[in-house]
């Protein structure tokens, strides 16, 4: 399948090559034309009122709802609880951990986590006085045998992102819940990075709790989901106290609304929900399918040109089956923040620092990283270019270089 699609992202008509996808998707047209199409003709505070255009609104945003819960193959479109981000979903769920765990307890999560995931959880532990443990690496994936570890009768949450944000690596996510359930524990899993490049059937994956940004699949920013199941849901004390997540208020006393109101306080973003719906759409017209035969042949030509350059490091997987959509690197001997500054200079752009991974970073025994990650409208032409803009910038370092 020819990759034609820069043509959807308007943004993507400027002279410069984008790989920071990690961070953002771009939005193709589609998404952008069907908020604006909100905003312009449907535009009302859902749940609050009985007039048609209240009502209008109010079934744009269910209907958003349902969409999601299609696309992650939900057994009830109530398992779908609207947040602004994953880290606002990760929050909602450690939180109510919070309540549930003491200092006989245990939580597991990988070292690859995000900030987003690892300190919800650490003042989880700190607040319940459980204990915080971490699975390890071994060649840039969680070694088996740190699941067996790990992960005990004393266990009570494993949280795990099923693709790293900084190595691209494709987590072992099945035996991870496979072997939690196995002892009675909770897993919730964030697919922030791997929902844009690889589907997540949240019945067949089992997974207790699916957390993701909506931006990171070429929808809107200020739009998340939290998948949980039912009756876990149905357990968890509200997280955002206020307007619509009430069932009645009385001056002393407080009655909530059933899920998934519960969890939704307040105006929601119903343009984002719009948003993500569309993307979805957008992502479904092309099909994951053809997604991965893009990508996966972009970031193959990717890895392999840069593995060639003999100034750089490349921190990855070897197994190529473990690995995606992000590769990191270092010229060797120079910071990540003056690499990707010369690469701006040539209209590249990439990430550099520690990628709100610092436990990380400080594992691998590294200050920082630069990080290219790829998308649908990306094209091996990116990839030359990259390739290119970091030859400049070594012979720009070069006498400056301990060898």
């Amino acid at each position: 399948m020819e990759n034609n699609f820069k043509k959807d992202f308007k943004i993507l008509n400027n002279d410069f090559v984008y790989l920071d996808s990690g961070a953002t998707n771009q939005h193709p047209h589609k998404v952008l034309k069907s908020v604006m199409s909100y905003y312009e003709h449907s535009n009302a505070n859902p749940h609050r009122g009985s007039y048609s255009l209240s009502v209008k609104a109010t079934n744009i945003y269910e209907g958003a709802r349902s969409a999601v819960a299609k696309f992650l193959n939900a057994k009830y479109a109530e398992e779908i609880i609207f947040t602004k981000n994953a880290t606002e979903s990760i929050n909602l769920v450690a939180n109510a951990y919070c309540e549930k765990l003491n200092s006989k307890d245990e939580i597991v999560l990988s070292i690859l986590e995000h900030h987003s995931m690892i300190v919800p959880f650490q003042s989880c532990a700190k607040k319940s006085g459980a204990k915080l443990k971490y699975m390890y690496l071994k060649n840039y994936n969680i070694d088996e045998s740190e699941i067996e570890k790990k992960i005990t009768k004393n266990t009570k949450v494993v949280g795990i992102s099923w693709v790293s944000n900084v190595l691209g690596t494709v987590t072992p996510v099945e035996k991870i819940i496979k072997k939690a359930h196995s002892v009675g524990a909770k897993v919730i899993v964030d697919i922030s990075q791997s929902i844009a490049h690889m589907p997540c059937d949240v019945q067949k994956l089992d997974a207790d709790f699916v957390v993701f940004s909506g931006h990171k699949m070429f929808a809107p920013l200020g739009i998340g989901v939290l998948y949980g199941k039912k009756e876990l849901l149905e357990d968890f004390p509200p997280f955002l106290l206020g307007g619509d997540m009430i069932e009645y208020v009385y001056e002393q006393e407080t009655t909530f609304a059933p899920i998934p109101q519960k969890f939704e306080a307040g105006t929601q973003n119903v343009g984002g929900a719009v948003g993500l719906q569309a993307a979805i759409e957008y992502i479904n017209e092309i099909g994951y399918e053809n997604i991965q035969k893009i990508e996966q042949e972009v970031y193959n030509y990717a890895y392999s040109e840069l593995k060639k350059l003999k100034f750089l490091e490349v921190y990855a997987p070897q197994n190529k089956n473990e690995r995606t959509s992000v590769i990191s690197f270092n010229i060797k001997g120079v910071h990540s923040h003056d690499t990707a500054s010369i690469l701006d200079a040539y209209n590249v752009f990439v990430r550099s620092g520690n990628h709100c991974a610092q436990p990380l970073l400080r594992y691998l025994k590294l200050d920082s990283t630069c990080r290219a990650s790829f998308s649908i409208y990306n094209t091996k032409s990116d990839v030359d270019k990259l390739v290119f803009a970091l030859k400049q910038a070594y012979q720009k370092f070069r006498k400056y270089i301990k060898e």
